[in-house]
């Protein structure tokens, strides 16, 4: 009996911690389809990482931005071609599962541009949605 407990909370822990890894994978493949759709140019696809939603949370040191299609737009604005967009590189610090339908990630980021590089830091707050993990919260500095 003892043999038989033991074993059935190493495998649960073991589901645990590989279901635990998959969200991170996920997490981290959103964020590197972002950056490769950034690199080809795309702001439109560079925002499927994004809650298509009203309620979307975008923070910049302008303010909070509300709503999908207005930051959309910011990010239209303010990288209007691919030179202002320059390439982009990630530095994931640290993906920490809040529970089973959020996460927080904390990084920084790149741009190398001819017009100048520009880096920062970022918080996200991730939600899984319809069993795809999207951006709700973005607080980029």
């Amino acid at each position: 009996m003892k043999k038989t407990t033991t074993l059935l909370l190493t495998l649960f822990m073991l589901v645990f911690a590989n279901a635990q890894n998959t969200d991170e994978q996920q997490i981290a493949s959103v964020l590197n389809n972002q950056k490769n759709e950034w690199n080809k140019g795309n702001i439109e696809k560079f925002m499927i990482g994004y809650w298509e939603n009203d309620s979307l949370v975008f923070m910049s040191k302008s303010g909070p931005i509300y709503g999908y299609k207005n930051a959309l737009n910011n990010y239209k604005k303010n990288y209007s071609d691919t030179v202002a967009m320059g390439k982009l590189r990630f530095e994931i610090v640290s993906i920490k599962k809040l529970s089973n339908n959020y996460a927080f990630v904390i990084g920084k980021y790149f741009l190398t541009r001819s017009i100048g590089n520009a880096n920062g830091a970022f918080t996200l707050l991730f939600k899984k949605i319809n069993g795809a993990w999207n951006i709700v919260v973005d607080h980029s500095s």
